[in-house]
């Protein structure tokens, strides 16, 4: 059985049928993008052990099919098996040795850059200071009560797990959340005063202003989906402290600011600023002589220095929409470190620090307070140096394997001249 087992995976026919189901994967995952969006595609075809055919996915979509976990597992053990069964540390072979290990560590390289990379967003105005970052399409349903003037105690849900009919809870709490609905996406609607609304859909908090309502998911590159849940909070005795409703829609400053530039052209700029005051309103939850803040929020990563907005550049050739001159200047602030010293960001030259590489990503102009606006992003890549390691170590193998042909090729020419 052992001898089996190393015979399957040493054997060349394994690497060729793996070679082959990959070519399919990728020709499948990218027409999948096509109904699924890029995000999710990725998610089901490519981090996946197996994809397995669920109810509306298109006729070409198979029952089961290995996804790109498993096909880049399977490889990286059949390269490593076979590697371990060929290896002879002789001079003729080194090029070969080296060109084997150069591609299996840019498939463990990219297996740790997938499982282990992270990027999110850090957007402020001119004179904004951050201590954290946010994804891009994750939440989190959060619970912020204020210690002191400068820090907050956070308790924060994963959106995953804010499904219908779930009880949440933690031992920092002095409540219970039970989760009444929860919409990957929606949409808000303003109760006029004067308008026939419907009952609110929660008794506490923006509801009596604010509707909000289910719609799909969205799937495009350049829309989000914004998600919205109704919670019942309830004490320590099980009784009901009321309904909330929380929304991302309430949560993030430049929607806010979008539904304010919305109503401002119906309503005139003093009344879209009360009607987006209300969208904003602080949510308050009192139990246990404590006051909690709900919000439903983009999840976050905090950081132990903070990074402050001192300019932004945004310069286009004259008569054209092509970015001139793309760039932030910003300070970097670690007080347990004693480090203080500003910094400039543009396209082609990030930030590295602590392990995390800062782009400049967006650039734009908060038209209402007629300040600057960037947007960076913070990606943490642990393997990012193990594809340029693996590309030098394949390069040296191969031009290794070719010197060493070619001089034995000129060497035997010489040796068949001399004789002759």
């Amino acid at each position: 059985m052992t001898n089996a087992i190393w015979k399957f995976f040493t054997s060349l026919r394994l690497t060729v049928t793996l070679l082959g189901f990959g070519v399919v994967l990728v020709f499948l995952g990218t027409i999948a993008q096509v109904h699924e969006g890029l995000w999710d595609a990725q998610t089901r075809w490519f981090r996946h052990v197996l994809v397995v055919r669920e109810a509306g996915d298109p006729w070409w979509v198979p029952p089961i099919f290995p996804g790109g976990y498993l096909l880049g597992i399977l490889l990286l053990l059949n390269l490593f098996a076979a590697h371990i069964k060929r290896f002879k540390f002789t001079w003729r072979q080194a090029g070969i040795n080296l060109t084997h290990s150069g591609v299996i560590l840019l498939l463990v390289g990219q297996l740790v850059t997938d499982m282990l990379s992270r990027e999110s967003v850090m957007s402020f105005r001119e004179g904004e200071t951050r201590t954290f970052s946010e994804a891009s399409r994750e939440w989190e349903l959060s619970f912020i009560r204020s210690i002191d003037d400068k820090q907050d105690e956070v308790v924060a849900v994963p959106a995953p797990l804010l499904r219908d009919g779930v009880e949440l809870g933690d031992a920092k709490l002095p409540f219970r959340v039970r989760v009444k609905s929860y919409w990957p996406n929606s949409e808000p609607a303003f109760r006029a005063p004067m308008q026939k609304n419907d009952p609110p859909i929660s008794d506490k908090g923006i509801a009596k202003d604010w509707d909000f309502h289910a719609i799909p998911e969205t799937k495009k590159m350049d829309e989000r989906n914004n998600p919205t849940s109704i919670l019942e909070v309830v004490g320590a005795k099980g009784e009901s402290l009321g309904t909330w409703v929380a929304s991302a829609w309430a949560s993030d400053p430049m929607m806010i600011e979008g539904v304010k530039n919305a109503y401002t052209r119906t309503v005139g700029k003093e009344v879209a600023q009360s009607i987006a005051d209300k969208l904003a309103t602080p949510q308050e939850i009192e139990a246990g002589g404590l006051k909690w803040r709900v919000a439903l929020r983009p999840e976050r990563y905090y950081k132990d220095f903070s990074v402050t907005l001192l300019k932004t550049t945004h310069d286009k050739y004259p008569g054209t929409e092509i970015p001139k001159d793309f760039r932030s200047r910003v300070r970097l602030e670690n007080k347990s470190a004693g480090e203080s010293r500003e910094v400039e960001i543009w396209m082609n030259n990030p930030l590295r620090y602590q392990g995390l590489t800062f782009y400049q990503s967006t650039m734009g102009k908060d038209e209402m307070r007629d300040v600057g606006r960037s947007g960076l992003q913070v990606v943490r890549n642990p393997g990012w140096l193990t594809p340029y390691a693996g590309c030098l170590i394949v390069g040296l193998g191969m031009c290794w394997q070719f010197l060493y042909h070619l001089t034995g090729f000129i060497s035997k020419r010489r040796t068949t001249a001399a004789t002759a």
